[in-house]
């Protein structure tokens, strides 16, 4: 490989830019929120809150039947009760990750929260196949939500 070529491949192309499987940079939607349907509000405001640890955060609508929560930089879980049938499958399912699972982990026995591993089998926790460490859990409706260690 000619020197040039072999700087290049080495250095990433420094300085070029990288769209990774887009057809424009800067066009490809960004996340925003998360919704999940639950039948009572409050049971699962308090769930999000207390077991999830998560802050509540003003919300548009003010109306009794949505709570809106951060889950990260600029990223919203928004709750709205209604009358709908939650889908509950352990592949269809929220993750958070945590600093520490064992401390998360600490904190679930604390409020009496069961949780699994993938299989369903224990409470030790998954290792997939990049090391990462997981739970599961399911929220008051029943979807399932799965925390890591993901650093």
């Amino acid at each position: 490989m000619k020197p040039l070529l072999l700087l290049l491949f080495l250095t990433g192309f420094a300085g070029l830019p990288r769209c990774y499987g887009q057809s424009k940079p800067g066009t490809a939607p960004i996340f925003n929120h998360a919704a999940v349907c639950v039948h009572d509000l409050k049971a699962s405001t308090g769930f999000y809150r207390t077991v999830l640890e998560l802050q509540e955060i003003a919300n548009p609508f003010n109306d009794g039947i949505h709570a809106w929560f951060s889950i990260g930089p600029n990223l919203q879980l928004h709750v709205i009760q209604r009358d709908c049938t939650p889908i509950v499958n352990k592949n269809i399912h929220l993750c958070f990750s945590v600093a520490s699972l064992r401390a998360f982990m600490g904190h679930l026995e604390k409020l009496s929260v069961p949780y699994t591993n993938l299989k369903g089998d224990s409470k030790e926790p998954t290792a997939r196949i990049d090391g990462v460490k997981q739970i599961y859990l399911q929220d008051p409706d029943g979807y399932w939500i799965e925390i890591n260690d993901a650093k």
